[in-house]
Protein backbone atom coordinates (compact mmCIF):
# COMPACT_ATOMS: atom_id res chain seq x y z
CA UNK A 1 0.00 0.00 0.00
CA UNK A 2 1.57 3.51 -1.03
CA UNK A 3 1.95 5.60 2.05
CA UNK A 4 0.70 8.52 0.58
CA UNK A 5 -2.86 6.89 -1.00
CA UNK A 6 -4.69 6.50 2.91
CA UNK A 7 -6.84 3.40 1.08
CA UNK A 8 -7.91 2.29 4.60
CA UNK A 9 -10.60 5.31 5.02
CA UNK A 10 -12.42 4.25 2.30
CA UNK A 11 -14.86 0.90 1.55
CA UNK A 12 -16.49 -1.16 -1.64
CA UNK A 13 -19.79 -0.70 -2.19
CA UNK A 14 -21.66 -3.82 -1.51
CA UNK A 15 -22.92 -5.50 -4.58
CA UNK A 16 -26.47 -6.15 -5.38
CA UNK A 17 -27.79 -9.82 -4.92
CA UNK A 18 -29.22 -9.86 -8.49
CA UNK A 19 -28.04 -13.32 -9.74
CA UNK A 20 -30.64 -13.55 -12.43
CA UNK A 21 -30.15 -10.14 -13.90
CA UNK A 22 -31.11 -9.31 -17.60
CA UNK A 23 -29.85 -5.90 -17.95
CA UNK A 24 -26.41 -6.89 -19.58
CA UNK A 25 -28.23 -8.87 -22.57
CA UNK A 26 -30.50 -5.76 -23.65
CA UNK A 27 -30.03 -3.15 -26.11
CA UNK A 28 -31.11 0.31 -26.14
CA UNK A 29 -33.21 0.32 -29.43
CA UNK A 30 -35.68 3.48 -28.51
CA UNK A 31 -34.76 6.87 -26.61
CA UNK A 32 -36.09 7.77 -22.78
CA UNK A 33 -38.19 10.30 -22.47
CA UNK A 34 -35.80 13.21 -21.87
CA UNK A 35 -35.92 15.58 -19.11
CA UNK A 36 -33.24 18.71 -19.09
CA UNK A 37 -32.23 19.58 -15.34
CA UNK A 38 -30.14 22.46 -16.97
CA UNK A 39 -32.04 25.52 -15.43
CA UNK A 40 -32.39 24.27 -11.92
CA UNK A 41 -29.30 20.99 -10.93
CA UNK A 42 -27.04 22.77 -13.80
CA UNK A 43 -27.99 26.67 -12.67
CA UNK A 44 -27.61 26.24 -9.02
CA UNK A 45 -24.07 24.46 -9.31
CA UNK A 46 -22.80 27.69 -11.71
CA UNK A 47 -20.67 30.44 -10.21
CA UNK A 48 -22.75 33.15 -11.52
CA UNK A 49 -26.18 31.47 -11.63
CA UNK A 50 -28.11 32.79 -14.75
CA UNK A 51 -30.04 35.82 -15.05
CA UNK A 52 -33.40 35.79 -17.08
CA UNK A 53 -32.10 36.39 -20.50
CA UNK A 54 -29.71 33.37 -20.05
CA UNK A 55 -32.28 31.12 -18.41
CA UNK A 56 -34.63 32.14 -21.49
CA UNK A 57 -32.37 31.67 -24.78
CA UNK A 58 -31.53 27.83 -22.51
CA UNK A 59 -35.47 27.24 -22.46
CA UNK A 60 -36.03 28.08 -25.69
CA UNK A 61 -33.10 26.00 -27.04
CA UNK A 62 -33.96 23.23 -25.22
CA UNK A 63 -37.38 23.56 -26.40
CA UNK A 64 -35.98 23.71 -30.21
CA UNK A 65 -33.94 20.48 -29.67
CA UNK A 66 -37.15 19.02 -28.76
CA UNK A 67 -37.06 18.41 -25.01
CA UNK A 68 -40.87 18.14 -23.68
CA UNK A 69 -40.32 17.76 -20.03
CA UNK A 70 -38.10 20.80 -18.80
CA UNK A 71 -37.48 21.66 -15.19
CA UNK A 72 -37.37 25.40 -14.86
CA UNK A 73 -36.49 25.43 -11.51
CA UNK A 74 -37.00 25.22 -7.52
CA UNK A 75 -39.52 28.50 -7.54
CA UNK A 76 -40.04 28.15 -3.56
CA UNK A 77 -36.30 27.85 -3.00
CA UNK A 78 -35.70 30.91 -5.05
CA UNK A 79 -37.41 34.20 -5.93
CA UNK A 80 -35.33 34.73 -9.75
CA UNK A 81 -37.02 30.85 -10.43
CA UNK A 82 -40.31 32.04 -9.42
CA UNK A 83 -40.33 34.95 -11.55
CA UNK A 84 -39.09 33.29 -14.56
CA UNK A 85 -41.48 30.85 -13.98
CA UNK A 86 -44.23 33.33 -13.62
CA UNK A 87 -42.72 34.89 -17.01
CA UNK A 88 -42.93 31.36 -18.73
CA UNK A 89 -46.42 30.73 -18.04
CA UNK A 90 -47.76 34.77 -18.30
CA UNK A 91 -46.26 35.97 -21.31
CA UNK A 92 -47.69 31.96 -23.26
CA UNK A 93 -43.50 31.05 -23.80
CA UNK A 94 -44.54 27.18 -23.28
CA UNK A 95 -45.52 25.29 -26.72
CA UNK A 96 -48.64 23.12 -25.79
CA UNK A 97 -46.65 20.20 -26.41
CA UNK A 98 -44.01 21.06 -23.55
CA UNK A 99 -44.37 20.24 -19.68
CA UNK A 100 -42.35 22.35 -17.26
CA UNK A 101 -40.97 20.87 -14.31
CA UNK A 102 -40.46 22.27 -10.94
CA UNK A 103 -38.79 20.78 -7.99
CA UNK A 104 -39.91 21.66 -4.19
CA UNK A 105 -38.60 19.59 -0.78
CA UNK A 106 -41.32 17.95 1.28
CA UNK A 107 -42.35 20.56 3.51
CA UNK A 108 -45.43 22.69 3.86
CA UNK A 109 -44.62 26.56 3.11
CA UNK A 110 -42.22 25.17 0.29
CA UNK A 111 -45.12 23.14 -1.02
CA UNK A 112 -47.48 25.77 -0.96
CA UNK A 113 -45.08 28.10 -3.11
CA UNK A 114 -44.88 25.86 -5.65
CA UNK A 115 -48.07 25.30 -6.37
CA UNK A 116 -48.60 29.08 -6.42
CA UNK A 117 -46.03 29.48 -8.66
CA UNK A 118 -47.54 26.62 -11.10
CA UNK A 119 -50.88 28.89 -11.29
CA UNK A 120 -52.28 29.14 -15.24
CA UNK A 121 -49.71 26.40 -16.35
CA UNK A 122 -51.26 24.20 -19.02
CA UNK A 123 -49.20 21.26 -18.32
CA UNK A 124 -46.71 20.80 -15.56
CA UNK A 125 -44.72 18.48 -13.33
CA UNK A 126 -44.46 18.70 -9.67
CA UNK A 127 -41.20 16.65 -8.18
CA UNK A 128 -41.26 16.09 -4.73
CA UNK A 129 -37.77 15.04 -2.81
CA UNK A 130 -36.02 14.13 0.25
CA UNK A 131 -33.17 12.35 0.96
CA UNK A 132 -33.54 8.74 1.87
CA UNK A 133 -29.72 7.75 2.55
CA UNK A 134 -28.51 6.01 5.39
CA UNK A 135 -26.07 8.67 5.83
CA UNK A 136 -28.19 11.49 5.71
CA UNK A 137 -31.10 9.98 8.07
CA UNK A 138 -27.84 9.62 10.26
CA UNK A 139 -26.40 12.76 9.88
CA UNK A 140 -28.24 15.52 9.05
CA UNK A 141 -31.71 14.73 10.08
CA UNK A 142 -30.69 12.24 13.13
CA UNK A 143 -33.15 10.56 12.41
CA UNK A 144 -34.69 6.55 11.55
CA UNK A 145 -36.19 4.89 8.78
CA UNK A 146 -39.66 5.76 9.86
CA UNK A 147 -39.05 9.42 10.62
CA UNK A 148 -37.87 9.84 7.41
CA UNK A 149 -40.35 7.65 5.02
CA UNK A 150 -42.71 10.16 7.03
CA UNK A 151 -41.33 13.46 5.87
CA UNK A 152 -42.04 11.79 2.39
CA UNK A 153 -45.46 10.25 2.86
CA UNK A 154 -46.20 13.71 4.88
CA UNK A 155 -45.47 15.72 2.24
CA UNK A 156 -47.03 13.61 -0.62
CA UNK A 157 -50.37 13.94 1.41
CA UNK A 158 -49.65 17.84 1.06
CA UNK A 159 -49.10 17.92 -2.62
CA UNK A 160 -52.47 15.91 -3.02
CA UNK A 161 -54.32 18.02 -0.76
CA UNK A 162 -53.01 21.28 -2.26
CA UNK A 163 -53.19 20.21 -5.54
CA UNK A 164 -57.17 21.51 -5.61
CA UNK A 165 -55.92 25.00 -5.82
CA UNK A 166 -54.63 24.60 -8.96
CA UNK A 167 -57.40 25.48 -12.08
CA UNK A 168 -59.09 22.45 -13.42
CA UNK A 169 -57.17 23.70 -16.92
CA UNK A 170 -53.96 22.70 -15.33
CA UNK A 171 -52.71 19.08 -16.09
CA UNK A 172 -50.25 18.42 -13.67
CA UNK A 173 -48.10 15.10 -13.50
CA UNK A 174 -46.67 13.80 -9.91
CA UNK A 175 -42.84 12.96 -9.64
CA UNK A 176 -40.99 11.78 -6.45
CA UNK A 177 -37.11 11.18 -6.19
CA UNK A 178 -35.67 9.41 -2.64
CA UNK A 179 -32.81 11.69 -2.90
CA UNK A 180 -29.36 10.01 -2.49
CA UNK A 181 -31.15 6.93 -3.83
CA UNK A 182 -27.75 4.73 -4.03
CA UNK A 183 -27.01 5.89 -0.69
CA UNK A 184 -30.43 4.24 0.77
CA UNK A 185 -31.14 0.31 1.13
CA UNK A 186 -32.98 -0.86 -1.62
CA UNK A 187 -36.07 -2.84 0.14
CA UNK A 188 -36.09 0.63 1.68
CA UNK A 189 -35.89 3.06 -0.82
CA UNK A 190 -38.91 0.92 -2.21
CA UNK A 191 -40.90 1.08 0.73
CA UNK A 192 -40.73 5.08 0.56
CA UNK A 193 -41.74 4.94 -2.74
CA UNK A 194 -44.56 2.73 -2.40
CA UNK A 195 -45.55 4.13 -0.32
CA UNK A 196 -46.11 7.85 -1.76
CA UNK A 197 -47.55 5.98 -4.58
CA UNK A 198 -50.09 4.71 -2.75
CA UNK A 199 -51.27 8.38 -1.38
CA UNK A 200 -51.26 9.52 -5.11
CA UNK A 201 -53.56 6.70 -6.06
CA UNK A 202 -50.65 5.96 -9.03
CA UNK A 203 -52.31 4.03 -11.68
CA UNK A 204 -51.75 2.76 -15.77
CA UNK A 205 -54.16 5.51 -16.11
CA UNK A 206 -52.39 8.38 -13.56
CA UNK A 207 -48.95 7.28 -13.61
CA UNK A 208 -46.47 8.88 -11.20
CA UNK A 209 -42.83 9.85 -12.04
CA UNK A 210 -40.67 7.66 -9.72
CA UNK A 211 -37.41 9.23 -10.43
CA UNK A 212 -33.94 6.92 -8.90
CA UNK A 213 -31.14 9.88 -8.47
CA UNK A 214 -27.38 8.74 -8.28
CA UNK A 215 -27.13 12.48 -6.50
CA UNK A 216 -23.65 11.08 -5.52
CA UNK A 217 -22.36 8.55 -7.93
CA UNK A 218 -20.51 5.89 -5.32
CA UNK A 219 -19.95 2.91 -7.36
CA UNK A 220 -19.38 1.40 -10.90
CA UNK A 221 -22.19 1.57 -12.93
CA UNK A 222 -23.28 -2.19 -12.84
CA UNK A 223 -24.24 -1.74 -9.55
CA UNK A 224 -26.39 1.16 -10.22
CA UNK A 225 -27.65 -1.20 -12.83
CA UNK A 226 -28.75 -3.88 -10.59
CA UNK A 227 -30.35 -1.16 -8.60
CA UNK A 228 -32.12 -0.10 -11.05
CA UNK A 229 -33.52 -3.70 -12.20
CA UNK A 230 -33.88 -4.38 -8.75
CA UNK A 231 -36.25 -1.99 -8.29
CA UNK A 232 -38.18 -2.27 -11.92
CA UNK A 233 -38.93 -5.80 -10.56
CA UNK A 234 -40.36 -4.82 -7.59
CA UNK A 235 -42.64 -2.27 -7.95
CA UNK A 236 -46.14 -3.74 -6.97
CA UNK A 237 -47.39 -2.01 -10.28
CA UNK A 238 -45.26 -1.50 -12.28
CA UNK A 239 -47.54 -0.18 -15.06
CA UNK A 240 -48.40 2.92 -12.90
CA UNK A 241 -44.71 3.97 -12.17
CA UNK A 242 -42.75 5.86 -14.97
CA UNK A 243 -39.05 4.67 -13.84
CA UNK A 244 -36.65 7.70 -14.36
CA UNK A 245 -32.91 7.76 -13.83
CA UNK A 246 -31.20 11.29 -12.51
CA UNK A 247 -27.47 10.12 -12.69
CA UNK A 248 -23.95 12.43 -11.40
CA UNK A 249 -20.68 11.82 -12.59
CA UNK A 250 -18.43 11.85 -9.57
CA UNK A 251 -16.48 8.73 -10.79
CA UNK A 252 -16.47 9.73 -14.54
CA UNK A 253 -18.90 6.63 -15.43
CA UNK A 254 -22.77 8.67 -15.57
CA UNK A 255 -22.93 7.37 -19.35
CA UNK A 256 -22.28 4.51 -18.75
CA UNK A 257 -24.42 4.25 -15.85
CA UNK A 258 -27.34 5.94 -17.18
CA UNK A 259 -27.40 3.29 -20.24
CA UNK A 260 -27.11 0.58 -17.84
CA UNK A 261 -29.85 1.98 -16.21
CA UNK A 262 -31.87 2.63 -19.61
CA UNK A 263 -30.50 -1.25 -20.08
CA UNK A 264 -32.42 -2.22 -16.88
CA UNK A 265 -35.51 -1.04 -17.53
CA UNK A 266 -35.78 3.10 -17.15
CA UNK A 267 -38.07 4.91 -19.31
CA UNK A 268 -36.91 8.34 -18.40
CA UNK A 269 -33.56 10.34 -18.05
CA UNK A 270 -32.92 13.57 -16.47
CA UNK A 271 -29.72 15.14 -17.50
CA UNK A 272 -27.91 18.52 -18.71
CA UNK A 273 -25.97 19.93 -21.52
CA UNK A 274 -22.79 18.34 -22.04
CA UNK A 275 -23.12 17.38 -17.95
CA UNK A 276 -23.01 20.82 -16.37
CA UNK A 277 -24.15 20.38 -13.02
CA UNK A 278 -23.24 20.03 -9.38
CA UNK A 279 -19.25 19.05 -8.34
CA UNK A 280 -18.72 16.85 -11.76
CA UNK A 281 -21.82 17.51 -13.14
CA UNK A 282 -24.53 15.65 -14.28
CA UNK A 283 -25.12 13.09 -16.72
CA UNK A 284 -24.63 14.83 -20.34
CA UNK A 285 -27.98 14.56 -22.54
CA UNK A 286 -25.86 15.59 -25.70
CA UNK A 287 -23.45 12.46 -25.43
CA UNK A 288 -25.90 9.81 -24.43
CA UNK A 289 -27.86 10.94 -27.78
CA UNK A 290 -25.34 10.85 -29.79
CA UNK A 291 -24.11 7.95 -28.58
CA UNK A 292 -27.59 6.07 -29.50
CA UNK A 293 -27.44 7.69 -32.58
CA UNK A 294 -24.36 5.66 -33.56
CA UNK A 295 -25.54 2.47 -32.53
CA UNK A 296 -28.79 3.15 -35.41
CA UNK A 297 -31.33 4.68 -32.86
CA UNK A 298 -32.66 8.09 -33.30
CA UNK A 299 -32.35 9.76 -30.07
CA UNK A 300 -35.38 11.73 -30.57
CA UNK A 301 -33.90 15.47 -30.13
CA UNK A 302 -32.06 17.75 -32.96
CA UNK A 303 -28.13 17.63 -32.42
CA UNK A 304 -27.64 18.88 -35.96
CA UNK A 305 -25.19 22.08 -35.11
CA UNK A 306 -23.53 20.90 -32.46
CA UNK A 307 -21.44 24.00 -32.47
CA UNK A 308 -24.56 26.50 -31.95
CA UNK A 309 -25.00 23.94 -28.90
CA UNK A 310 -21.65 24.77 -27.50
CA UNK A 311 -22.30 28.39 -28.06
CA UNK A 312 -25.46 28.40 -25.79
CA UNK A 313 -24.23 26.54 -23.18
CA UNK A 314 -20.51 28.43 -22.80
CA UNK A 315 -22.88 31.74 -23.21
CA UNK A 316 -25.53 30.49 -20.56
CA UNK A 317 -23.63 28.72 -18.11
CA UNK A 318 -19.74 30.62 -18.15
CA UNK A 319 -18.60 27.72 -18.31
CA UNK A 320 -16.33 26.40 -21.15
CA UNK A 321 -17.01 23.22 -23.33
CA UNK A 322 -13.45 20.83 -23.03
CA UNK A 323 -11.73 20.67 -26.79
CA UNK A 324 -12.26 16.57 -25.61
CA UNK A 325 -15.52 16.68 -24.61
CA UNK A 326 -17.04 13.51 -26.23
CA UNK A 327 -18.88 14.38 -30.04
CA UNK A 328 -18.80 18.36 -29.39
CA UNK A 329 -15.13 19.50 -28.39
CA UNK A 330 -13.16 21.10 -31.09
CA UNK A 331 -10.67 18.63 -31.15
CA UNK A 332 -13.12 15.20 -31.29
CA UNK A 333 -12.60 14.75 -34.75
CA UNK A 334 -9.12 15.11 -35.29
CA UNK A 335 -6.37 13.53 -36.24
CA UNK A 336 -2.86 14.82 -36.20
CA UNK A 337 -1.32 10.64 -35.46
CA UNK A 338 0.53 10.03 -39.03
CA UNK A 339 -1.17 6.49 -39.13
CA UNK A 340 -4.40 7.46 -38.20
CA UNK A 341 -4.79 10.27 -40.74
CA UNK A 342 -3.61 7.54 -43.45
CA UNK A 343 -6.46 5.43 -42.34
CA UNK A 344 -9.09 8.37 -41.57
CA UNK A 345 -8.24 9.48 -45.82
CA UNK A 346 -8.10 6.07 -47.06
CA UNK A 347 -11.34 5.76 -45.06
CA UNK A 348 -13.22 8.83 -46.85
CA UNK A 349 -12.01 8.19 -49.62
CA UNK A 350 -13.44 4.71 -49.61
CA UNK A 351 -16.76 5.94 -48.35
CA UNK A 352 -16.85 8.46 -51.53
CA UNK A 353 -16.59 5.67 -53.90
CA UNK A 354 -19.02 3.20 -52.19
CA UNK A 355 -23.42 3.49 -52.68
CA UNK A 356 -23.62 2.28 -49.31
CA UNK A 357 -25.27 4.73 -46.62
CA UNK A 358 -23.55 2.99 -43.11
CA UNK A 359 -20.71 5.34 -42.02
CA UNK A 360 -17.94 3.29 -41.66
CA UNK A 361 -14.32 6.01 -41.81
CA UNK A 362 -11.65 4.61 -39.11
CA UNK A 363 -11.18 7.06 -36.02
CA UNK A 364 -14.47 8.68 -36.64
CA UNK A 365 -17.33 6.53 -35.11
CA UNK A 366 -19.63 9.48 -36.35
CA UNK A 367 -19.73 11.78 -39.76
CA UNK A 368 -18.95 14.99 -38.47
CA UNK A 369 -21.03 16.27 -40.98
CA UNK A 370 -24.39 15.08 -39.20
CA UNK A 371 -23.39 17.38 -36.20
CA UNK A 372 -22.49 20.21 -38.04
CA UNK A 373 -18.83 19.94 -38.16
CA UNK A 374 -16.69 20.04 -41.73
CA UNK A 375 -14.43 17.93 -42.63
CA UNK A 376 -11.42 20.72 -42.65
CA UNK A 377 -10.50 19.99 -38.79
CA UNK A 378 -10.27 15.98 -39.04
CA UNK A 379 -7.06 16.48 -39.88
CA UNK A 380 -4.09 18.55 -38.61
CA UNK A 381 -0.35 18.73 -38.70
CA UNK A 382 1.96 18.93 -36.04
CA UNK A 383 5.71 16.46 -35.65
CA UNK A 384 3.92 13.45 -34.98
CA UNK A 385 2.17 13.75 -38.03
CA UNK A 386 3.00 11.77 -41.39
CA UNK A 387 2.37 12.40 -45.20
CA UNK A 388 -1.03 11.32 -45.20
CA UNK A 389 -1.86 14.48 -42.78
CA UNK A 390 0.09 16.99 -44.90
CA UNK A 391 -1.25 15.45 -48.35
CA UNK A 392 -5.14 15.95 -47.28
CA UNK A 393 -4.80 19.27 -46.02
CA UNK A 394 -3.49 20.36 -49.49
CA UNK A 395 -6.06 18.25 -50.75
CA UNK A 396 -8.95 20.10 -49.03
CA UNK A 397 -8.29 23.20 -48.63
CA UNK A 398 -5.99 23.39 -51.32
CA UNK A 399 -7.52 20.72 -53.97
CA UNK A 400 -3.69 20.20 -54.58
CA UNK A 401 -3.62 16.40 -55.30
CA UNK A 402 -0.48 15.69 -55.09
CA UNK A 403 1.03 11.87 -56.23
CA UNK A 404 1.68 9.33 -53.72
CA UNK A 405 5.11 9.00 -54.53
CA UNK A 406 5.23 12.84 -54.07
CA UNK A 407 3.35 12.43 -50.48
CA UNK A 408 6.56 11.15 -48.77
CA UNK A 409 9.15 13.90 -49.97
CA UNK A 410 6.63 16.55 -49.48
CA UNK A 411 5.62 15.31 -45.88
CA UNK A 412 9.51 15.19 -45.09
CA UNK A 413 9.55 19.26 -45.48
CA UNK A 414 6.46 19.58 -43.29
CA UNK A 415 8.41 17.61 -40.65
CA UNK A 416 11.20 19.19 -40.69
CA UNK A 417 8.92 22.87 -40.33
CA UNK A 418 7.11 21.29 -37.50
CA UNK A 419 10.10 19.95 -35.67
CA UNK A 420 11.84 22.83 -35.88
CA UNK A 421 8.85 25.43 -34.96
CA UNK A 422 7.37 22.86 -32.09
CA UNK A 423 4.10 23.82 -32.86
CA UNK A 424 0.85 22.80 -34.90
CA UNK A 425 1.40 23.50 -39.00
CA UNK A 426 -1.61 25.05 -40.44
CA UNK A 427 -2.85 24.45 -43.77
CA UNK A 428 -2.37 28.13 -44.70
CA UNK A 429 1.73 26.91 -43.70
CA UNK A 430 1.67 23.36 -45.51
CA UNK A 431 0.51 25.46 -48.74
CA UNK A 432 3.58 27.76 -48.32
CA UNK A 433 6.06 25.06 -48.04
CA UNK A 434 4.24 23.00 -51.06
CA UNK A 435 4.03 26.66 -53.15
CA UNK A 436 7.95 27.04 -52.22
CA UNK A 437 9.29 24.04 -52.77
CA UNK A 438 7.24 22.87 -55.98
CA UNK A 439 5.14 25.45 -57.60
CA UNK A 440 6.31 27.08 -60.27
CA UNK A 441 9.37 27.72 -60.16
CA UNK A 442 11.45 29.64 -62.49
CA UNK A 443 15.06 29.69 -61.86
CA UNK A 444 17.46 28.74 -63.36
CA UNK A 445 15.48 27.76 -65.74
CA UNK A 446 12.22 30.02 -66.53
CA UNK A 447 9.38 29.25 -69.39
CA UNK A 448 8.81 32.28 -71.78
CA UNK A 449 6.84 31.44 -74.33
CA UNK A 450 4.91 28.05 -75.69
CA UNK A 451 2.59 26.63 -78.19
CA UNK A 452 1.75 23.69 -79.59
CA UNK A 453 -0.69 22.59 -82.43
CA UNK A 454 -1.25 18.67 -83.40
CA UNK A 455 1.12 17.63 -86.85
CA UNK A 456 -1.21 14.39 -86.98
CA UNK A 457 -4.14 13.87 -85.07
CA UNK A 458 -4.60 10.07 -86.01
CA UNK A 459 -0.96 9.50 -84.30
CA UNK A 460 -1.36 12.26 -81.99
CA UNK A 461 1.26 13.86 -82.74
CA UNK A 462 2.04 17.41 -81.71
CA UNK A 463 4.59 20.47 -82.32
CA UNK A 464 5.59 22.64 -79.35
CA UNK A 465 7.50 25.87 -79.87
CA UNK A 466 8.89 26.82 -76.80
CA UNK A 467 11.51 29.55 -75.73
CA UNK A 468 13.22 29.15 -72.36
CA UNK A 469 15.34 31.17 -70.43
CA UNK A 470 18.44 30.11 -68.66
CA UNK A 471 20.27 32.31 -66.07
CA UNK A 472 18.56 35.45 -68.41
CA UNK A 473 19.79 34.33 -71.74
CA UNK A 474 16.82 33.37 -73.93
CA UNK A 475 16.50 29.75 -76.43
CA UNK A 476 14.11 29.08 -78.41
CA UNK A 477 12.69 25.26 -79.71
CA UNK A 478 11.06 23.34 -82.16
CA UNK A 479 10.08 19.69 -81.35
CA UNK A 480 7.37 16.96 -82.04
CA UNK A 481 6.38 14.19 -80.13
CA UNK A 482 3.50 12.11 -78.30
CA UNK A 483 1.67 14.85 -77.02
CA UNK A 484 3.09 18.54 -76.19
CA UNK A 485 4.37 17.30 -73.00
CA UNK A 486 6.39 14.25 -74.35
CA UNK A 487 7.67 16.98 -77.37
CA UNK A 488 8.89 19.51 -74.74
CA UNK A 489 10.66 16.64 -72.68
CA UNK A 490 12.22 16.05 -76.11
CA UNK A 491 13.21 19.89 -76.89
CA UNK A 492 14.22 20.63 -74.01
CA UNK A 493 16.41 17.90 -73.21
CA UNK A 494 18.39 18.52 -77.04
CA UNK A 495 18.64 21.73 -76.77
CA UNK A 496 19.68 21.69 -73.35
CA UNK A 497 21.59 19.12 -72.83
CA UNK A 498 20.06 17.77 -69.43
CA UNK A 499 19.44 13.74 -68.89
CA UNK A 500 16.47 13.13 -67.12
CA UNK A 501 13.43 11.00 -67.99
CA UNK A 502 9.58 11.72 -67.62
CA UNK A 503 8.01 8.45 -64.80
CA UNK A 504 5.01 10.04 -64.41
CA UNK A 505 2.74 12.79 -64.96
CA UNK A 506 -1.15 13.82 -64.11
CA UNK A 507 -3.03 17.41 -63.01
CA UNK A 508 -6.42 18.48 -61.66
CA UNK A 509 -8.43 21.28 -62.01
CA UNK A 510 -8.54 23.42 -59.05
CA UNK A 511 -12.19 24.61 -58.91
CA UNK A 512 -15.31 23.62 -61.25
CA UNK A 513 -15.65 28.01 -62.41
CA UNK A 514 -14.61 29.06 -65.62
CA UNK A 515 -11.79 30.40 -64.36
CA UNK A 516 -10.47 27.23 -62.68
CA UNK A 517 -6.51 26.86 -62.56
CA UNK A 518 -5.16 23.41 -63.59
CA UNK A 519 -2.36 22.03 -61.42
CA UNK A 520 0.19 19.44 -62.77
CA UNK A 521 2.89 17.44 -61.18
CA UNK A 522 5.54 15.58 -62.84
CA UNK A 523 8.22 13.06 -61.38
CA UNK A 524 11.33 12.81 -63.24
CA UNK A 525 14.30 10.29 -62.80
CA UNK A 526 17.48 11.56 -62.90
CA UNK A 527 19.91 8.66 -64.37
CA UNK A 528 22.74 10.37 -62.90
CA UNK A 529 21.65 10.10 -59.58
CA UNK A 530 21.13 6.64 -59.18
CA UNK A 531 17.46 7.26 -60.38
CA UNK A 532 16.50 9.47 -57.99
CA UNK A 533 12.90 11.23 -58.17
CA UNK A 534 12.54 14.80 -58.76
CA UNK A 535 8.99 16.77 -58.13
CA UNK A 536 7.91 19.36 -59.56
CA UNK A 537 4.25 21.12 -60.09
CA UNK A 538 2.71 23.89 -62.12
CA UNK A 539 0.02 26.13 -61.56
CA UNK A 540 -1.57 27.84 -64.66
CA UNK A 541 -5.05 28.60 -66.14
CA UNK A 542 -4.55 26.93 -69.30
CA UNK A 543 -4.56 23.08 -68.65
CA UNK A 544 -1.39 23.19 -71.39
CA UNK A 545 0.57 25.44 -69.82
CA UNK A 546 0.20 23.92 -66.34
CA UNK A 547 2.40 20.60 -67.14
CA UNK A 548 4.99 22.65 -68.98
CA UNK A 549 5.49 24.93 -65.92
CA UNK A 550 5.43 21.56 -63.55
CA UNK A 551 8.29 20.41 -65.74
CA UNK A 552 10.10 23.75 -64.92
CA UNK A 553 9.69 23.42 -61.69
CA UNK A 554 10.84 19.88 -61.80
CA UNK A 555 14.03 20.24 -63.50
CA UNK A 556 15.22 23.27 -61.91
CA UNK A 557 15.19 20.95 -59.17
CA UNK A 558 17.51 18.82 -60.39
Amino acid sequence: MSPKMPVQKYQPYPPIDLADRTWPSQIISKAPIWCSVDLRDGNQSLIEPMDSNRKMQMFQTLVDMGFKEIEVGFPSASETDFQFLRELIEKDHIPDDVTIQVLTQAREHLIDRTIESLEGAHKAILHLYNSTSTLQRRVVFNSDRQGVKEIATDGAKLVADRLGKLSSDTDIRLQYSPESFTGTELEYALEVCESVLEIWHASHEKKVIINLPATVEMSTPNIYADQIEWMHRNFSNRNAVILSLHPHNDRGTGIAATEFGLMAGADRVEGTLFGNGERTGNVDIITLGLNMMTQGTDPQLDMSDIQSLVDVAEFCNQLPVHQRHPYAGQLVHTAFSGSHQDAIRKGMEAISKSNDIIWQVPYLPIDPADIGRTYEAIIRVNSQSGKAGSAWLLETEHHIRIPRAMEVEFSQLVQTEADTSGAEITARKIWEIYEQFYVNLNAPFELVSFQSHPVSRSAGTEQVTATVSYNGTETSFVETGNGPVSAFVNGFRKTFDVSFKLADFGQNTRSSTSQAEAAAYVELKVPDDAGKSIFGSGIDTSITQAPIRALISAINRI
